[in-house]
């Protein structure tokens, strides 16, 4: 017999072979219909293989991302089976999930395959479907796998990394695949199904392997849940921050100036910069100091703090000076400058904590596939802060910084989020830089923080940042999409690195814990995940235009700038539209422009000294006079901008 222990504890006792399926069923049939995947002992299982021994199973279902995670896994299978079908002397390569369905690059060995071929996969991925074939994982050898495969160079080098006796195939109907598990019970669950797109992608991510085809595709256990994805990326493409950031002229690209640097333009500036005046008052009351450092830095700087060696590769091309040896490289990150300015004078356990803040732009070479609008750059302006405390210190400083973000999210209504506490991979240490102990401290740190502060959070192993595990706030839009935001971040290890000291009541030297932290994460993402959350629609605090004013025509621009100037006074943004066009485009351009008041002066409003008022969205409001509009503007500015 085995033991198996539920995640509501209570343990029941199984005939040894008893599969996750049989356990499911022997709970509820309704666990049965909806499992997709388990986990025994913290490792994933195939519900149809015999469970390994005693232990801990909880199981998954479409609700949780484990769940999907199994269903997309296996749909890419369904789907490599399908282009197969077409196409038999395609190579396949890999086919994971991803976090909005699934890929599978493809080898078409010259053949051509566009968007003229989703339906037929799409159609044959259903039939195949509707095989309910089962997925089964069964073991290999190496020299069997690598027999399997003498024809295909992608997999041959994936086989050829792993260790003999933990390779695995896995068949479902005449299909078969290298694969390292997590499925669903069969094929039939699939019910939906549809092929997204294709783009080039290198082998293994590398520009001077071949570049194959990834083929993206998402499923769904019901018909009905893939129409409501269709509707949600038609919604979504409207409020994409690329179509919407040039609609609204807040920023652009150029070749010339190249690949992934935006250069934002008026609007665009200006709504950066009260973001940032915005975040800096908070911190000042906050007690940050602002601070400045140069936008490149020594090699050995990032050669002392341990970013050298995991980033590297990831870094600019290092800029090479006429001194011999000597090597810079564009600023990656700001902490080890805000470590080089802690360490330029003596510190006190008096002086602390100290916190250091920039709005500080970094440089770091990605992809030019992976680069998209402002959510993936080359150069980005970091909402950077840096604090040095006394390890009594660290707890209260933790959560005075979750208070600050938890004030940015709630300014701008982004009400659903989930904490995540990024902690090391138990399996693999080699990731990290510093003690065990300090990591122990660190961690224990981040989790009562986040309970006294009463957040809901997830635990992820495997995500702490190398020198330290963290607090990632993940943040759900307008759309139910999923970012990472506001980033808080334990590190004993920078002030070992960097020998970062203060004097105790002791008179002893000590030294200090770090929290790294930044609750935008950085600028230009933040702003696009703002602008696809609001659909471009600004709290009005924050929207570069304000009010527009429309004059009905040419004799009363005069009053229009009246207008305009009275509101200017009362610290209202306004701007006149003059051109000589009637007041229905002018309304109309005023509305796509997303301009949340419009203004309208014609010759009864001279007369009477009155505004015609519109609201975006709303429509008319009825008649004011300047005073009257002015607080009613300001009231909401005021009433959406609390203080910290």
């Amino acid at each position: 017999m085995i033991e198996i222990t539920l995640p509501d504890g209570s343990v029941r006792s199984y005939p040894a072979g008893t599969t996750a399926m049989q356990v499911a069923e022997s709970i509820s049939r309704g666990l049965a219909q909806n499992a997709l995947t388990a986990k025994w002992e913290g490792s994933t299982v195939e519900l149809n293989d015999p469970l390994p021994a005693s232990g801990r199973l909880v199981f998954f279902t479409w609700d949780q991302p484990e769940g999907k995670a199994a269903f997309w896994h296996s749909s890419a299978h369904v789907l490599a089976q399908s282009i197969l079908h077409f196409y038999p002397n395609a190579l396949l390569t890999i086919g994971p999930a991803i976090e909005s369905g699934f890929y599978y690059d493809v080898d078409f060995q010259g053949e051509s395959f566009g968007e003229g071929d989703f339906e037929k996969i799409e159609k044959q991925m259903l039939e195949f479907a509707r095989e309910k074939a089962e997925f089964k994982l069964r073991p290999v050898s190496k020299a069997d796998a690598l027999a399997e495969y003498a024809n295909n160079p992608y997999k041959t080098e994936l086989i050829q990394n792993l260790e003999d006796g933990t390779i695995t195939f896995c068949d479902h109907s005449t299909f078969t695949d290298l694969c390292r598990g997590g499925h669903i019970p069969n094929t039939g669950l699939i019910k939906a199904a549809k092929v997204m797109s294709v783009a080039g992608a290198y082998w293994r991510g590398n520009e001077n392997n071949p570049q194959l085809s990834r083929v993206y595709g998402v499923s769904f256990p019901k018909a009905s849940m893939l129409q409501e994805h269709l509707t949600l990326l038609e919604e979504a493409k409207k409020r994409d921050h690329r179509k919407l950031g040039k609609e609204l002229e807040l920023f652009t690209f150029s070749q010339r100036v190249g690949q992934g640097l935006p250069m934002w333009l008026p609007k665009g500036a200006a709504l950066r910069e009260r973001l940032e005046q915005f975040l800096k008052k908070a911190q000042k009351k906050a007690g940050y100091q602002g601070v400045i450092t140069p936008h490149i830095g020594n090699k050995e700087l990032y050669v002392c703090s341990g970013h050298y060696e995991k980033y590297g590769k990831d870094s600019f091309q290092p800029i090479r000076t006429p001194e011999e040896g000597e090597e810079y490289f564009l600023k990656p990150m700001n902490c080890p400058h805000h470590c080089e300015i802690y360490k330029s004078s003596p510190r006190s356990y008096r002086d602390l904590p100290i916190r250091f803040a920039e709005f500080g732009t970094v440089y770091r070479y990605e992809q030019s596939g992976e680069l998209h609008g402002l959510t993936r750059v080359r150069g980005f302006t970091q909402d950077d802060a840096h604090l040095f405390c006394t390890p009594d210190q660290l707890l209260e400083e933790f959560k005075k910084v979750i208070d600050l973000v938890l004030y940015i999210f709630k300014t701008l209504d982004f009400e659903n989020y989930t904490a995540q506490i990024s902690l090391r991979d138990p399996e693999n240490p080699g990731k990290y830089i510093g003690s065990v102990e300090n990591w122990d401290k660190a961690e224990a740190a981040i989790i009562q923080a986040a309970q006294e502060k009463g957040l809901n959070t997830v635990v992820e192993y495997g995500e702490a940042a190398f020198y330290g595990p963290k607090l990632d706030f993940m943040v759900k839009d307008a759309l139910g999409r999923s970012w990472q935001l506001g980033t808080v971040q334990v590190d004993y290890n920078l002030p070992e690195r960097f020998d970062l000291e203060y004097k105790g009541a002791d008179n002893e030297m000590h030294r200090p814990v770090m929290i790294h932290r930044a609750p935008f994460g950085s600028m230009e993402r933040f702003v696009a995940v703002l602008l696809e959350h609001c659909a471009g629609n600004f709290p009005l605090w924050l929207t570069p235009d304000q009010v527009v004013v429309l004059p009905i025509s040419e004799r009363f621009h005069d009053y229009a700038q009246q207008v305009v100037n009275l509101l200017e006074m009362s610290d209202i943004r306004a701007l006149i539209d003059d051109r000589n066009e009637k007041i229905g485009r002018k309304i109309r351009d005023a509305e796509v422009k997303k301009i949340p008041f419009m203004i309208i002066v014609g010759e009864k409003e001279v007369e009477s000294g009155q505004l015609s008022v519109r609201r975006h969205g709303q429509g008319d409001l009825g008649t004011f006079d300047v005073e009257a509009f002015s607080a009613l503007v300001n009231e909401e500015i005021h009433s959406r901008l609390a203080a910290f």
